[in-house]
């Protein structure tokens, strides 16, 4: 709203956005609480995480989605504009 380009990012981009930040958000938890480890259900071995993979899948497409919504507000905005995405905490 600041860059006045609120109506040119579909509502959808948006929600997009936050559901996966959010499900990445929930796998660094579940990774914090149940560890990098997991255990294999059949031999009992020690094997990754899903929740590691999960979380690395979520994060890259919350940073695809949130550049794309990065790059229409810096295209269509109607001042200068100087900061990058990093330094924004929408």
């Amino acid at each position: 709203k600041e860059r006045r380009c609120e109506k040119l990012v579909n509502p959808r981009l948006i929600e997009s956005y936050a559901q996966a930040f959010a499900r990445f958000i929930q796998c660094e938890e579940a990774i914090s609480t149940y560890g990098l480890l997991g255990k294999h259900p059949t031999t009992g071995g020690a094997i990754a995480s899903p929740f590691v993979s999960m979380s690395q899948n979520f994060q890259k497409q919350a940073n695809l989605i949130w550049y794309e919504i990065f790059d229409i507000v810096k295209q269509n905005t109607t001042t200068a504009f100087i900061s990058t995405p990093q330094d924004d905490m929408m």
